[in-house]
């Protein structure tokens, strides 16, 4: 799923709408935010910034997007491929009864997207904000003018987040409906615990105009600064279904659709407050929900919106697989409890991500110690249940290397690109197969 929402097409916006009451939303949102059962299948969305090949720091030209974009429109794809309001590219894969099939999928894909681009002298770079550019609106249409204008008023945040952004975000099953490891309230505080974990292993943003912002996921920064409303989870000491539900109808309204002309963008709207003047409809609320972007999505499934776009061309394997160990494998998920659950006091009652355990993981990244100790656990406990869920050993051997190259040493992403902007970056000669953080064409980033 797309961190933009979706927009209408005219039959949408002008087939009669029923309103209903706010006690009806209340019970549709429960109805639909956690389908439980047997955690089956398993999903991932893959974000890109697009590059010059030759001299990323040059900025594309929305002609050269287009005749490219055109271009992968005509390319058979099991996964879904979509353009966020910068040009990123995002890839979302089907779901899949494995990790394996889920990561063969997108793959080859991913493998065709790479051609088609080359064949226009681009290419994909994996990292959660754009480290040169400032924000350029490539799509232009209603929903993000709309979409633009409701950020703005909590400043540059928003644009930059729709922009120059990019992520991957792992899809789960809720998982069962009675407690125990695989339980869905369990997955659900799970998910907000160890989510900080994966923010500090995989924080891979800690630059903007080519100079560092102090933030080892600037990507994380932003999210927390276009505010709790529309970007933050509800809180995790009550059920599940309650707490989402309340959240999406004391969340504010981003805009109303109009079948034609610019899109209102109320101020101070609650949803509750629209429904309780009778007017909103399903199809309004349906648009609503896509407009908040919590840590944690519960769309039937869980949706961990975390962690930064990796580097490399196959750097997004390793999140997926560890998440997915951790969640999955009844014994990792059950070790990743109790390895998590210290880290909660730090969160001081408050939701994520605006707590201060999430912030010391987006500000410091695993230079933190009791972050560090527990991404090490964590990753161990993943690797161990990576073979039980069919793991591949090039699978399990990403893993490794993640956590030797950067996990067990206190390091993520973030801190090979501040070392080579520094020149204190390592050779690559001395870091073995596992490398480093690839920056294309060109050590010095302000360039």
């Amino acid at each position: 799923m797309s961190d933009t929402p979706s927009d209408c097409t005219a039959p949408d916006c002008t087939e009669p709408r029923t309103a209903f009451t706010e006690a009806e939303v209340e019970a549709l949102v429960r109805g639909i935010c956690f389908k439980t059962g047997p955690p089956r299948t398993v999903g991932v969305e893959v974000e890109w910034l697009v590059h010059e090949l030759r001299m990323p720091q040059l900025p594309v030209t929305t002609e050269r997007l287009d005749a490219a974009y055109a271009a992968l429109r005509a390319v058979p794809l099991r996964s879904a491929l979509t353009v966020e309001p910068g040009g990123q590219l995002e890839l979302s894969s089907p779901p899949a009864a494995s990790l394996m099939e889920c990561i063969n999928t997108v793959s080859a894909d991913l493998d065709a997207v790479r051609s088609v681009l080359a064949g226009h002298d681009l290419g994909l770079v994996g990292l959660g904000h754009d480290p040169w550019h400032p924000p350029r609106r490539f799509l232009r249409e209603r929903r993000y003018d709309a979409m633009e204008a409701c950020l703005d008023r909590t400043g540059p945040a928003g644009r930059r987040m729709m922009c120059t952004s990019a992520s991957v975000q792992v899809c789960l099953d809720a998982g069962y409906e009675e407690p125990g490891p695989l339980g869905h309230g369990r997955r659900w505080w799970l998910a907000h615990q160890l989510g900080a974990v994966l923010v500090a292993a995989f924080a891979n943003s800690p630059l903007a105009g080519g100079e560092p912002t102090g933030w080892r996921s600037t990507r994380q920064l932003l999210w927390m600064e276009i505010g709790p409303g529309r970007a933050g989870a509800p809180a995790l000491d009550g059920d599940p279904r309650t707490a989402w539900a309340r959240h999406v109808l004391d969340a504010p309204v981003m805009c109303v659709r109009r079948d034609s002309g610019p899109w209102d963008v109320p101020e101070g709207l609650t949803f509750r407050e629209w429904t309780r003047s009778g007017v909103p409809s399903k199809e309004d609320l349906d648009y609503h929900i896509t407009t908040l972007f919590p840590p944690v999505r519960p769309r039937g499934h869980l949706e961990l919106r975390m962690i930064d776009a990796q580097p490399g061309d196959d750097g997004w394997i390793v999140p997926l697989a560890v998440a997915t160990a951790l969640f999955d494998d009844p014994e990792a998920a059950e070790t990743a409890y109790r390895i998590v659950k210290p880290l909660a006091e730090r969160s001081l009652g408050l939701p994520a991500p605006h707590n201060p355990l999430w912030l010391d993981a987006a500000r410091s990244g695993l230079a933190d110690a009791e972050l560090h100790e527990a991404a090490v656990a964590c990753f161990a406990a993943a690797l161990e249940a990576l073979p039980r869920l069919g793991a591949t050993t090039q699978v399990t051997d990403a893993v490794a290397a993640h956590l030797d190259r950067y996990v067990s040493q206190g390091r993520c992403p973030a801190d090979d690109l501040l070392d080579r902007l520094r020149g204190t970056d390592v050779p690559r000669s001395r870091l073995g197969s596992t490398g480093g953080t690839p920056m294309p064409h060109g050590k010095d980033l302000r360039t």
